[in-house]
């Protein structure tokens, strides 16, 4: 169990340094926007990773928040996106 939560932290945390040089590299806002959601996306799965390891529920909350979060979000953005075409 140690090894795989140890695995499973060291590939989190290299997804969240990569989304991290696409936010701030990013040659366009969009691609931006969209590693920001990738990155709320990287944030849920480790903290559901820990409740899962710790069978701690408590932070379910917090997931439902990210959930919501991460998709109204995109929504938004997708709708600004669409607006700004001609």
């Amino acid at each position: 169990m140690t090894v795989a939560a140890i695995a499973v932290a060291a590939l989190l945390t290299a997804a969240g340094a990569l989304t991290l040089i696409r936010i701030v590299r990013g040659p366009s806002t969009l691609d931006r926007i969209v590693a920001t959601e990738v990155l709320l996306a990287i944030t849920a799965s480790a903290i559901a990773a820990e409740a899962a390891f710790t069978r701690d529920p408590t932070s379910l909350p917090v997931l439902v928040v990210l959930a919501i979060l991460g998709f109204t979000g995109s929504v938004a953005v997708s709708r600004f996106i669409t607006r700004e075409k001609p």
